[in-house]
């Protein structure tokens, strides 16, 4: 056991050391005589085995109170120690996953010094085919097309193949070679100090290829802009906002990957009668004094053609009807909402001489007889002034 040092010595630290501050103290350690850092130096290689030999013992709380009563001499004999089981001593990535997160390899500090699971070379893969973007398209329809349905035909502009290279990004459609850059990888690997950072080729844009002789119509890339139509059939009862998809007619992808989707957002204008709220409408139609007062008939317009309301006779301004089933068709329903009519009472502006002594002898007859409306108001203005 002589030819050992204190495990404490190796870390440089006290023995009342912290478990936080054990851990910081081999981390250190462990960078400084790592062997990518230090290749075909043997001195080196067994400094980085004995800090982790001695991280090992004292990061375990049974295996510190042994070391810390027996010494080296608490794992001579096959006792269990460092040089127990399978490996000679703690495996020095293990606080680095720990660190960064890795768990399970190929964590941030194997992939700088080039371990972890198939980290090489010839285990990355080159970039492949990229699905398309989406698109957005904007649709504007009447409240008419919104209750009936309809179906239009859009045009709009999106990323196809390169009609000229047939997609291929090659004027001769077979210019392509291997990139020099990275031999085909589609990675680089730079060297910052002791760590090796591997980066897409900034040549092939990790494709791995290049082509020697670009499609001056897409400049290589296989794809170019045009314009394109389809048709587009919106269902009855859509509302305002609603999105509509066309699977496939996006952007088309990279490297001939697949195209993306087009999304068209539906937009309803205002109507001039009608106001939306939901699958119910309302409009606000005007009433003839007469027709409030003896009652009557009054026609409505209603998105099919037009109906008629029964109206009593007193009616008053701002009295409700309603239509059952004169309203919006429910999406994806075989029902419709309602239509709510608001009677607005038109009063006449001009009246000639005639018809205003008819209508003084009409207010005149009718004396200190009220309208339930005016009764209610009359009685609460008197609770009020009480």
């Amino acid at each position: 056991m002589a030819d050992k040092r204190d495990y404490y010595e190796v870390l440089g630290v006290s023995r009342d050391v912290t478990a936080e501050d054990l851990k910081k103290a081999y981390r250190k350690l462990a960078v400084k005589f790592h062997p990518d850092k230090n290749p075909d130096d043997k001195s080196a290689e067994g400094k980085f085995k004995e800090v982790g030999e001695a991280y090992d013992v004292l990061s375990d709380d049974q295996k510190r109170a042994a070391y810390d009563r027996y010494g080296h001499a608490a794992f001579a004999g096959g006792m269990g120690g460092p040089s127990a089981g399978g490996g000679g001593f703690h495996d020095p990535f293990d606080i680095f996953r720990d660190v960064f997160g890795g768990g399970g390899g190929g964590g941030i500090f194997e992939q700088f010094f080039g371990g972890g699971g198939g980290g090489g070379a010839g285990g990355r893969r080159r970039d492949g085919p990229q699905r398309g973007s989406d698109l957005r398209y904007g649709m504007e329809i009447s409240l008419e097309d919104a209750a009936h349905g309809v179906e239009r035909e859009i045009e709009y502009e999106r990323s196809a193949s390169c009609k000229i290279c047939s997609g291929s990004g090659s004027a001769s459609g077979g210019g392509k070679k291997t990139c020099r850059t990275c031999g085909g990888v589609g990675q680089v690997i730079s060297s910052r100090g002791f760590f090796q950072i591997q980066q897409t080729c900034p040549d092939c844009s990790g494709s791995g290829e290049m082509i020697s002789d670009p499609c001056r119509n897409c400049s290589g890339t296989g794809r170019s802009k045009e314009r394109t139509k389809v048709r587009v059939k919106v269902p009855a009862g859509i509302e305002d906002g609603s999105r509509l998809r066309s699977t496939g007619n996006g952007d088309l992808g990279v490297k001939n990957g697949p195209a993306g989707d087009l999304y068209i957002v539906v937009q309803v204008k205002a109507h001039e009668i009608f106001e939306r709220e939901g699958s119910d409408l309302h409009c606000d139609i005007p009433l003839s004094f007469g027709t409030a007062a003896l009652g009557g008939e009054l026609t409505v317009p209603t998105m099919e053609s037009k109906a008629s309301v029964k109206v009593p006779a007193g009616t008053q301004n701002g009295t409700t009807f309603r239509l059952r089933g004169k309203g919006m068709k429910i999406l994806g329903e075989d029902r419709h909402g309602d239509l709510y009519v608001h009677v607005q009472i038109a009063v006449p502006t001009k009246l000639n001489a005639e018809q205003r002594e008819k209508l003084d002898e009409f207010a005149k007859s009718l004396g200190e007889q009220t309208s339930p409306m005016e009764e209610t108001f009359f009685e609460k203005a008197k609770k009020f002034f009480r």
